[in-house]
């Protein structure tokens, strides 16, 4: 097997994301409001501690707006900074694959937390009415963990868009990711019950704004449709290596937010 297909998703990564998002085994229900659902998973075994990873899934019915939109808005980065209220910076770093590329993406938390960055190899695939975007945190020669933000892992997050009519669809959202630091249960309840459905309702909401915005903003232009336009250099996957939560040092995020309190009040 060659380092390419070591890091870059394969068919069976697809599908074992796929069958997660559409399995109901070890998921249990923590919100179900007009539709749209927040499932967190219960491990199989009890027992031993494992690592602190959180596994959440969101799922929600639109009927106004085309699994394809959707599937857009996810994709444009220039858009994102439209309708992401928690995005600190976004860009692309490179591109690695017709269907695949490397990023990096920071997002405010809410206070006492630090905020948090991550980067990510992002592949996608449409098939059959059916899109699909996969992302894992990956090590990028170029950018290490900072001194100001957290960098958290993901171990596999995505989406599932399914398209259930010409101007519908089913959305689901899945994060299996350790936000590293000591994060209190309280704030992952909260994140789940409340922030979860929240960033829900925006991505839709950017849904149905999106086909206005995108015919002013070159509405022509969609690489992750037409590889052919995606301008970013290319890069090696094999300088990328995947991102292991437990190789990532647990930083105690309280003491990062007393140091930024204290650099605050030196100025």
């Amino acid at each position: 097997m060659s380092i390419h297909s070591c890091i870059l998703p394969d068919e069976k990564v697809f599908a074992d994301f796929r069958q997660q998002c559409l399995s109901s085994d070890n998921w249990v229900n923590k919100y179900d409001n007009s539709g749209m659902q927040v499932w967190v998973e219960v491990p199989a075994k009890k027992g031993k501690q494992g690592p602190k990873v959180h596994k959440i899934k969101c799922t929600m019915p639109i009927t106004d707006v085309s699994a394809a939109t959707m599937y857009d808005v996810l994709h444009d980065s220039k858009y994102r900074k439209e309708w992401d209220p928690a995005m600190l910076e976004s860009f692309d770093i490179a591109r690695l694959s017709a269907n695949a590329d490397v990023g990096y993406y920071s997002w405010q938390c809410p206070k006492p937390m630090t905020s948090r960055d991550v980067v990510s190899l992002r592949s996608w695939q449409v098939k059959d009415e059916e899109y699909v975007i996969v992302n894992f945190s990956v090590k990028h020669p170029k950018y290490p963990p900072g001194k100001k933000l957290v960098r958290a892992v993901s171990i596999l997050t995505g989406y599932l868009i399914q398209a259930t009519g010409p101007n519908s669809c089913k959305f689901t959202y899945l994060s299996q990711a350790d936000p590293k630091g000591s994060l209190p249960k309280v704030v992952v309840n909260a994140a789940t019950k409340m922030l979860a459905p929240k960033v829900m309702r925006s991505v839709h909401k950017a849904g149905q704004n999106y086909p206005a915005w995108k015919a002013q903003n070159v509405p022509n232009h969609k690489p992750w449709l037409h590889p052919e336009q995606n301008t970013l250099p290319m890069m090696d996957p094999a300088e990328l290596a995947i991102q292991r939560a437990d190789s990532l040092e647990n930083v105690d995020v309280t003491s990062k937010e007393e140091d930024a309190q204290e650099s605050e009040d030196s100025t």
